[in-house]
């Protein structure tokens, strides 16, 4: 993989429109977002999306804490494994209570990049590192 992974190397297609594909982006962004080596944010992304199938706001609402915990130990997402799992529920909760459970809502709610940024930032848990890679490839379907 390149220095930065994108959404084409987990197999995603941000551009396309589709609400799921934009979660997972979101999810991965998140993950990618933590002092973390690379290798096992994208493992660990693997994990929770695609064997676990937690790839909407709900199914993944729908996990306890200790599920989450474990899917990211299994992962080796080890070093934050508990805060993590803490703030990917409160992440889900936020975006079906705010969101209506959608990433894209977040857009539409917001006048321009800046306050989408704003807004993404309203995440506990998601810092200025993670808006940058969201929306490096978010903003190609919305820019």
């Amino acid at each position: 993989m390149s220095d930065q992974v994108t959404a084409r190397d987990l197999g995603l297609n941000v551009a396309s429109g589709d609400e799921k594909e934009l979660f997972k982006w979101f999810i991965a962004s998140f993950l990618f977002g933590k002092r973390i080596q690379q290798d096992i944010a994208v493992d660990t992304y693997r994990v929770i999306v695609e064997k676990h199938d937690r790839d909407t706001p709900r199914k993944l609402c729908n996990c306890s804490r200790q599920e989450l915990v474990d899917m990211l130990g299994e992962g080796n997402y080890t070093r934050y494994d508990e805060s993590t799992a803490d703030r990917l529920l409160e992440l889900c909760k936020k975006l079906n209570d705010e969101y209506g459970g959608e990433v894209s809502q977040i857009h539409q709610a917001s006048e321009n990049r800046k306050e989408l940024e704003q807004r993404l930032g309203e995440f506990k848990g998601i810092g200025p590192k993670t808006v940058e890679i969201f929306m490096r490839e978010a903003a190609k379907r919305w820019y």
